[in-house]
């Protein structure tokens, strides 16, 4: 048996898979959020642990799994900054000076205005993040702590990927991901090296002693296993044996992907993985080097070891379609009605939804004149803009549950047309996956996968696995273990692919290209307000 562990924005979950990909047993538990005004988003690492700890023993404790089965193990997590200091513990990154909040969370965008600096250097490793970095990436919020909290800066031992820090609480290694490295930090996996310069230019130049010391002076592919597996102290806190293999891991969008387009019977470049979840993080693989302007990468071996990938997506997608619905003057109402009902909002609208419009692609009649671009935390691709805010248009004075219906069915258009228009770019430039593969739980209703279908014009797949993120970090498990040769190999063995959702065609497809060009009218007038 192999164990995944995924550590997301809200919670951490742990999964256990047998070779053939089968779940045999989860656990969850809630994660500490400290929010500070729109920007500030702060975790604890000690919380983290603490919760990934508690979700591996209540998973193992389950009658069929034992921990003397678990093989090998893989995690995966948000792309967040965790702090050190020289101790190996944590450090504020909080103007509140709490040492437990030691860690940026990737939504955080405090750094709007370091991100912003540092694209004006033009330095030649911002091609390789889609010519623009975004505050979400690592460096520009360690150049705000440099500015903003210089006695944490200084007394920093280590900064972390959030991924990294916990193979590193699990195994003792320091090493870090090429996954990680590479997508939120600069690392140059292709040249298998760091840019000295860019470090320098941008004021960071104190990162590059001691061979990148406080960064990651080892960088290894995820999969490989990490020092002589979990020490001691880590074995006793999550109930496995010591010495159990541990994998360097993945970004969780990262694990999702691999948890899903590898399936037996395509080849992986033809699929494009779409992670839902609290953001929606897009990923295509490809076998030659692609720069997509706005679309990040080209980064070497960050998912799948051997190809080059294009990461897309939304800073808000769940979020966003959740921060839209309590913006109705009756949410909490409606809310309430779905709660007696034993239904979150959403699953309740969606019900709703296909009372009114059996056939799922229909429910484009019912949203009427309203139009939703869900930009509320910026544009991510292909625009890398995080200054876009949300639009809303079509409103009137009526608030009953129809209204919200439109409301709804709008936000998850305009999610697809986001999409749309990754795909569209990504194929000028030469990356044309021809199926998106959706994992994360925004996307799990059969109704939210055909409104994408049908909103960005591309079949829509699901995978075979109801836990795919933790499959993916299963993967890497197997592989440290030696079960299974290379991340491909296990991807091809443990992953398999659902109901495929096929865009609808005639009066349905026409509206929604009609749409497309309002969102993309709205997106125009959106960039013109904020220039004048």
């Amino acid at each position: 048996m192999y164990l995944g562990i995924d550590v997301g924005t809200g919670s951490c979950r742990a999964g256990v898979f047998n070779e053939q990909g089968e779940l045999l047993g989860t656990a969850k538990r809630e994660i500490e959020i400290f929010r500070d005004g729109g920007h500030i988003v702060e975790q604890s690492s000690e919380n983290i642990w603490s919760c990934v700890c508690e979700s591996v023993k209540e998973v193992i404790s389950k009658p069929e799994i034992s921990a003397e089965q678990i093989k090998g193990i893989g995690f995966d997590a948000t792309c967040s900054l965790v702090v050190l200091d020289t101790e190996d513990q944590p450090l504020s990154v909080s103007l509140s000076g709490h040492h437990e909040r030691n860690i940026i969370v990737w939504m955080d965008h405090r750094a709007t205005k370091q991100a912003a600096q540092i694209n004006e250097t033009g330095h030649r490793v911002l091609d390789y993040v889609g010519g623009t970095i975004s505050p979400e990436m690592e460096t520009p919020k360690l150049l705000w702590l440099k500015e903003n909290i210089a006695s944490t800066y200084e007394a920093a031992g280590g900064f972390f990927d959030l991924t990294d820090y916990l193979t590193w609480r699990a195994t003792g290694d320091k090493a870090r991901s090429v996954c990680t490295v590479t997508c939120k930090w600069t690392y140059l996996a292709h040249e298998k090296t760091w840019d000295a310069s860019y470090f320098e230019k941008i004021g960071l130049s104190d990162l590059t002693e001691n061979n990148f010391e406080r960064i990651g002076s080892k960088i290894v592919e995820p999969s490989r296993p990490l020092g002589h597996g979990l020490t001691k102290q880590s074995a006793l806190d999550l109930g496995l044996i010591e010495g159990t293999p541990v994998a360097a891991g993945l970004i969780d969008a990262h694990a999702g992907g691999v948890g899903t387009i590898g399936a037996a019977g395509a080849s992986a470049t033809s699929r494009m993985a779409y992670v839902f979840g609290t953001s929606a993080c897009t990923m295509s693989s490809s076998e030659t080097m692609s720069f997509v302007p706005g679309v990040w990468g080209p980064y070497y071996s960050a998912m799948v070891p051997g190809l080059w990938l294009s990461e897309g997506g939304q800073s808000a997608a769940g979020e966003a379609i959740a921060h839209l619905l309590k913006l109705h003057p009756n949410y909490a109402i409606f809310n309430g009605e779905a709660e007696n009902k034993g239904h979150s909002l959403p699953d309740y609208l969606l019900m709703l939804i296909e009372e009114r419009a059996p056939v799922a692609s229909d429910a484009i009649w019912l949203v009427e004149q309203m139009f939703v671009v869900p930009e509320f935390l910026g544009n991510r691709a292909p625009f890398a803009e995080p200054d876009a805010r949300g639009i809303i248009s079509g409103l009137d004075l009526n608030t009953d549950i129809e209204s919200l219906i439109r409301l709804y069915i709008a936000g998850i258009f305009g999610l697809g047309y986001g999409l749309k228009q990754i795909l569209n770019v990504q194929c000028e430039n030469g990356v044309c996956p021809d199926t998106v593969v959706i994992s994360g739980g925004a996307g799990e209703h059969p109704m939210i996968k055909q409104f994408l279908a049908d909103a960005a014009n591309i079949e829509i797949a699901a995978p075979g696995s109801d836990e795919p993120v933790l499959l993916g970090s299963a993967m890497l498990g197997s592989v440290a273990a030696g079960s299974h040769g290379s991340v491909l190999d296990a991807m091809e063995a443990m992953s398999s692919l659902g109901k495929i959702y096929r865009p609808s065609k005639g009066l349905i497809a026409g509206a929604h290209a009609k749409r497309f060009k309002v969102f993309q009218a709205l997106q125009t007038a959106s960039r013109l307000y904020r220039e004048i």
